[in-house]
């Protein structure tokens, strides 16, 4: 990118942000996640950084929040309250540190970790211990008044709590690392004179949830997310109605003149004088504790009663923090480390079209990598013409991408507003861009097909398919479509008869590396039922379809036999599956293959449902589960004569619910499903 392009484009992010910044801030309102206005601002400050030059006095990085709204009063900051840079990896993490460690005036040798709240920053003045201000960050320079408010929280103190002698002699026991004792002492015996608190006003996730509640209810719209209740709390004309909404606050910074060298005492003296803190925030001495932290509280957030998006890291020592200044509107010497977003914004820099094993074709938007949910993700199904129509999706377009949990990369929205002018539509192609065959739609189908049942593309996901069905380990999709480009086989079958010296002969392959693909193959040759039906890629048969078809048919040759009437006697099964079964049996092609790899590989009988006492019930699970994997929990299940399932409905009986769930467990919520955590799901495996 040279400097024009990224002037261009340094534009544009600008004029998307304050459009979206001034939704939030001044109207209440929301059209994208705050993870992607965050990725809108991280890539503009970037862009900023790499051309100092086009950095501007008005832009979003150069100040704080919007507006205050016209029914409050002003107040002015005495200290502007400022904005913290986000940083998202360890490797953005570190480069901060090199550069703050070249400007710090002594050695950087702790660091104070804090919870990021997703609440609303405030300014609570207390005048000789008693509070006579709040107000909202605002501008940053400029707040709004909502004192009257702010008193309805009772986390919030109205009036300073002087400590005992003995709880001073403690403090200093304890935190007192090169801190004037005089000045402390001195200050805290009558509190007298300005003390300005700041922290955070936030919404639990249990009081939202009751909220919404009352918001159906009354036939309101839901809010959000705890911040936009928490923001739309505060500013209420009325108090009664913030009282209502039973807001928290925890403190994060004390502003006042009590002889403290470390960040670290400012929380705890807070807590001394009667302000509420996070229990969780620690002081740490390097950035691998850095790490630690945010990975324990990255595992455990949704456990968290609050919502949280990262970590915030703070140089510990006050005089080297306060030496180190402020960049734009943002303090060198804290950043904002965040987990990884489930939803970021990139470019969608070209649409290439896949041929799947069916023959379908999918458009795949090529991205500009961005890291989503942990991971760098560069490419995103766009499914098909109907899906690019609906999203009105371009080749150079601007897209917010998602990715909840193990959830594949999705685009969910575009910002036509960050349109240049050079965008170009995307048409399906009326030819198959593999083997060149005419393209053809099913009727009832919004998919188009290559009408070549021999075209390569579709050869190679077959096998990649089947061999992923065997557990063929190290088979992968590259070894698969160097042997069909060899002329070594065409179908999955072939695989079987592949001999060792025909391997070894290939560029790039020796005698150790085929003997292994052969040994591995060999060792395939006895294959569960339901993992055979899998393997035959059948449409709308997946993993837990196949399981109920292997249990209730038993054989290879039963199934291939029956008819859609006996199928729709099969729980679970309905008219869609049991013709598209039907339909795939009697198809002479796919007879053929089924009889060829029969030749090749013995099926194992099918197990009947087992009975127990889960019979009955249905689980679906989603997220990560800790002490067992996805396929133990559902052999879990069904021995116990439950029913593992992958969609989430009002029938389900439970939704197990591990960490980084996806968009199930929210389903569930919606549908009045009970949910389970790993620790309950396992009590009910053992208690039956």
């Amino acid at each position: 990118m040279n400097n024009s392009e990224a002037k261009k484009r340094i534009e544009k992010l600008r004029e998307v942000i304050n459009h979206h910044r001034y939704l939030y801030h001044v109207l209440d309102r929301q059209e994208i996640s705050d993870a992607a206005l965050d990725s809108l601002k991280h890539e503009l400050y970037l862009l900023e950084q790499e051309y100092p030059d086009l950095i501007t006095a008005d832009s979003p990085t150069q100040r704080v929040g919007g507006k205050p709204l016209e029914k409050f009063a002003k107040v002015r900051h005495q200290v502007p309250m400022l904005s913290i840079e986000d940083v998202f990896s360890v490797e953005e993490l570190t480069a901060w540190r090199e550069r703050i460690g070249k400007l710090a005036i002594r050695a950087i040798n702790s660091y104070y970790l804090e919870i990021k709240m997703d609440g609303l920053a405030m300014s609570l003045v207390y005048e000789d211990g008693r509070l006579v201000s709040g107000a909202t960050r605002g501008d940053g320079q400029v707040g709004e008044d909502v004192l009257l408010n702010l008193k309805t929280i009772e986390a919030i103190p109205l009036t300073l709590r002087v400590p005992s002698g003995a709880e001073v002699d403690d403090f200093v026991r304890n935190f007192g690392r090169g801190l004037d004792e005089t000045a402390l002492r001195r200050r805290l015996k009558t509190l007298a004179g300005r003390i300005e608190v700041r922290g955070e006003a936030f919404m639990s996730k249990k009081t939202l949830e009751d909220l919404n509640r009352r918001q159906d209810k009354a036939g309101l719209p839901p809010f959000a997310n705890p911040r936009n209740a928490a923001a739309g709390s505060i500013r209420q004309l009325d108090p009664a109605v913030t009282r209502e909404r039973h807001l928290d606050f925890f403190g994060y910074d004390l502003l006042a003149e009590f002889g403290l060298a470390e960040h670290e005492q400012a929380h705890e003296l807070m807590k001394l004088i009667g302000i509420k803190i996070n229990p969780l925030s620690r002081r740490v001495v390097s950035l691998l504790e850095v790490e630690d932290y945010h990975r324990e509280v990255y595992a455990k957030r949704d456990r968290l009663p609050y919502w949280t998006d990262g970590v915030v890291v703070v140089v510990n020592d006050r005089a080297v923090f306060e030496a180190l200044g402020v960049v734009g509107k943002t303090p060198r010497g804290v950043v904002a480390y965040k987990f990884p977003a489930e939803q970021a914004t990139t470019v969608i820099e070209d649409i290439h079209v896949q041929v799947g094993r069916t023959g379908a074709l999918t458009p795949v938007a090529v991205m500009r990598p961005v890291q989503v949910g942990g991971t760098t993700v560069t490419h995103a199904s766009l499914h098909n013409a109907d899906e690019i129509k609906r999203l009105g999706v371009k080749i150079g377009d601007t897209v917010i991408v998602e990715k909840a949990g193990d959830v594949i990369p999705k685009v969910v929205k575009v910002l036509p507003e960050a349109r240049t002018g050079a965008e170009k539509n995307f048409r399906m192609p009326a030819k198959c861009p593999i083997c060149g065959n005419r393209v053809t739609h099913r009727p009832g189908e919004v998919a188009a097909y290559c009408t070549n049942r021999n075209c390569f593309a579709q050869s190679l996901e077959r096998v990649v398919h089947v061999a992923a069905a065997f557990d063929l380990v190290g088979l992968s999709y590259g070894i698969i479509e160097r042997f069909i480009e060899e002329g070594l086989i065409r179908d999955a079958a072939d695989l079987y008869d592949l001999r060792k010296e025909d391997i070894a002969s290939l560029d790039r392959f020796g005698e150790l590396s085929a003997s292994n693909i052969t040994e591995t193959i060999k060792a395939r040759k006895k294959i569960p039922l339901a993992k055979f039906i899998v393997s035959l890629g059948i449409r709308h048969v997946g993993e837990e379809t196949a399981a109920d078809l292997a249990g209730h048919f038993r054989t290879i040759s039963r199934l291939r036999r029956v008819s859609e009437e006996d199928l729709l006697k099969v729980p679970n099964i309905g008219s869609v599956v049991a013709k598209s079964v039907v339909g795939w049996f009697a198809d002479a092609v796919n007879a053929a293959y089924v009889d060829k790899l029969l030749e090749r590989v013995a099926v194992e009988a099918g197990e009947a449902p087992a009975r127990g006492p889960l019979t009955g019930k249905s689980f679906v699970l989603t997220g990560t589960l800790e002490s067992l994997s996805r396929d133990e929990a559902k052999a879990r299940i069904r021995a116990l004569g439950g029913e593992p399932s992958e969609t989430v409905s009002k029938n389900t009986s439970f939704v197990v619910v591990g960490a980084e769930p996806g968009s199930k467990a929210e389903k569930a919520r919606k549908l009045g499903v009970p949910t389970l955590n790993e620790s309950e799901f396992l009590d009910i495996l053992k208690a039956k």
